[in-house]
């Protein structure tokens, strides 16, 4: 049978990426060099699971699906929002094509597939990490794509000839029972590595044992609140989380330093994607820094971050009345690392948006911090959520408070009532993690876990029934028929 070919891309090294499977993740070939031809010798797998990495973070970097739906942003000088942000979502507007995650599935599963038939006799070391760190991705990919789509078709063989499957979509629950084995199997493959430690991160651009549990947590989570779960899920989020503690991570002091410290330097990251200016394209803060001509006049201009042009800022996102209103404590110190408003001599005008302010070279400011997946008070806060979901307010109340002690707000005395507590947790996420890429999601747990009523929070989902979930277009049905609209819309 016909081979299918592989796409070599380039990441920190020249990688190899996927078989392509034409019918259903509708790719073009971009190489003759098949995988019969690549995986000759175990020095191959190292560039290839590298490689991988670039899905994550393209995926990592796309905040339509995610902080696009919350109700973070509003427009600032021109605005780039779409249907997401409108949650004008229809079929024909906004669907999706699911065919990057699973081609990003597809190159796991044929490293999986490959890599068995190597005994990595010299070093099987190297081969227990790769496996761990594939099956991360494979999980990460999944768990990124069912919070989109909901139900999704569950790929796990290798497409290596034009026989392609055409598989239906299987229910949330399993695809989220495939991502805990998939971790599962990668926690195991962590921890018999030789020497192993717990606090061991070689790199925070690569999944770790730490990073690992963190990506377990948070799918607990998800299963617990989303997917109808029951007390078990939050425990199981609970011991991932005190397994993360023991990794190491320390929060930074400064908060400025959460996103102003490369992750690889970063004592609070756990997991990361790179960006750096010359080795790939701006991250998604390009679209909230202003440029020069939209701020030129301002009286505070010295401490506003703006590149000079629209080449490195659009200018188009700013921070929303309703998660300024967040920061009800003027003392909070997160808050000049979050937003800053521009001062006219008519008065104040946008509320510009500081976090992942981008770094200044000798011609201008560029959008390149790297994104953070997984951080230490991130994990503080879920630790606290899973906590509170149990009614144990005394342990919620303690995570919730590592954090506000860092942000200088002291500790919360308000209201120990569970839902009162569940909805501080929900505000304190949105303070302490505005514009990065979690809101909409946190939003749709604690929808589900009953604190908030999400098309009443959401200002741009008021007086809508548009699903939580997103549709797929055309062509995917035209490529798979056994494949089903999302529920809520109609095929």
């Amino acid at each position: 049978m016909k081979k299918t070919a592989i796409t070599i891309i380039s990441a920190i090294f020249l990688s190899a990426l996927s078989p392509a499977c034409k019918k259903i993740l509708e790719v073009t070939p971009q190489s003759s060099i098949t995988d019969a031809v690549f995986f000759k010798n175990e020095n191959d797998f190292e560039p290839y699971v590298t490689g991988i990495y670039t899905s994550m973070r393209t995926f990592s970097n796309d905040i339509v699906y995610g902080t696009e739906r919350s109700e973070e942003l509003v427009a600032a000088l021109n605005s780039r929002f779409g249907v997401a942000w409108t949650q004008i979502i229809t079929p024909t507007s906004g669907a999706i094509n699911y065919n990057n995650w699973y081609k990003a599935i597809g190159n796991c599963n044929l490293l999986l597939a490959k890599i068995e038939a190597f005994p990595f006799a010299a070093n099987p070391d190297l081969k227990k990490r790769i496996l761990a760190e594939t099956y991360c991705l494979r999980a990460y990919f999944y768990f990124h794509l069912t919070r989109i789509i909901g139900d999704a078709p569950i790929m796990l063989d290798a497409v290596v000839d034009e026989n392609v499957p055409l598989l239906s979509r299987a229910k949330a629950s399993d695809v989220m029972k495939q991502i805990q084995s998939d971790l599962d199997l990668a926690i195991q493959n962590f921890t018999s590595i030789g020497g192993f430690s717990k606090g061991v991160y070689p790199s925070k651009y690569r999944f770790a044992y730490g990073s690992a549990m963190a990506l377990k947590a948070d799918a607990y989570l998800w299963s617990a609140k989303v997917l109808g779960g029951t007390d078990p899920d939050f425990n199981s989020a609970i011991a991932a989380i005190t397994e993360v503690e023991a990794s190491g991570l320390i929060l930074n002091q400064d908060y400025k330093n959460v996103t102003g410290i490369r992750a690889a330097g970063n004592t609070e990251v756990a997991l990361a994607a790179y960006f750096q200016r010359d080795e790939i394209s701006n991250n998604y803060g390009l679209n909230a820094l202003p440029y020069l001509a939209g701020v030129q006049g301002a009286l505070n201009l010295s401490q506003i971050p703006y590149a000079q042009t629209t080449v490195n800022g659009q200018g188009a996102y700013q921070i929303s009345p309703k998660s300024r209103a967040l920061f009800t404590n003027v003392a909070d110190k997160r808050i000049p690392y979050t937003w800053i408003t521009e001062i006219q001599a008519s008065g104040p005008k946008i509320s510009w948006i500081t976090k992942y302010p981008g770094n200044v070279y000798p011609d201008s400011r560029v959008s390149d911090n790297d994104i953070i997946i997984y951080r230490l008070s991130d994990i503080f806060l879920m630790k606290a959520e899973a906590y509170a979901a149990l009614n144990n307010i005394p342990k919620a109340l303690e995570y919730l408070n590592k954090v506000r002690f860092r942000a200088g707000t002291g500790d919360y005395t308000a209201s120990v009532l569970k839902t009162d507590v569940e909805k501080e947790i929900l505000d304190e996420r949105g303070r302490e993690l505005f514009f990065e890429n979690k809101r909409w999601y946190d939003l749709v747990r604690f929808h589900k876990g009953g604190t908030i009523n999400v098309y009443t929070y959401v200002p741009n989902l008021a007086g809508k029934t548009t699903p939580l979930f997103w549709p797929l277009n055309t062509t995917v049905f035209a490529n798979n028929p056994n494949i089903k609209q999302t529920e809520g819309y109609i095929q």
